[in-house]
């Protein structure tokens, strides 16, 4: 069967090829900037849109939740949402996942408890 008679009408990424690109971006302009130490596993994986070739794809990090490790006080717990846009800034990708992050010590902090740029 060739592409164009296919239920998506042409030839698209692999749903995978698309979360690698993902995971590369988050990598390359989030995590390489982050004291990252790990993660216990990613969770509601889903591809929204089909991605076709020549597509022009943008990321978006979004923090869910953050939180103290309650066992690891040096490390914090992040729940992030990644997802990929394309042109039309429709999603075409999305995944959320858990992320550890090591924590600024106590003397970086701001009086109340919020990390302050410098």
């Amino acid at each position: 069967m060739a592409a164009k008679d296919s239920i998506y009408g042409g030839l698209i990424a692999s749903g995978w090829q698309t979360a690698l690109l993902t995971m590369r971006l988050q990598v390359e302009n989030l995590l390489n900037d982050t004291d990252a130490q790990g993660s216990p596993g990613v969770e509601n994986i889903r591809f929204r849109k089909p991605v076709r070739a020549g597509q022009r794809l943008a990321a978006r990090y979004t923090v869910l939740v953050a939180e103290a490790s309650a066992r690891r006080p040096a490390l914090g717990k992040v729940l992030g949402r990644t997802e990929l846009l394309d042109e039309a800034g429709d999603v075409v990708y999305q995944m959320d996942g858990w992320g550890l992050i090591g924590r600024r010590p106590p003397d970086r902090m701001a009086n109340d408890g919020e990390s302050t740029l410098s």
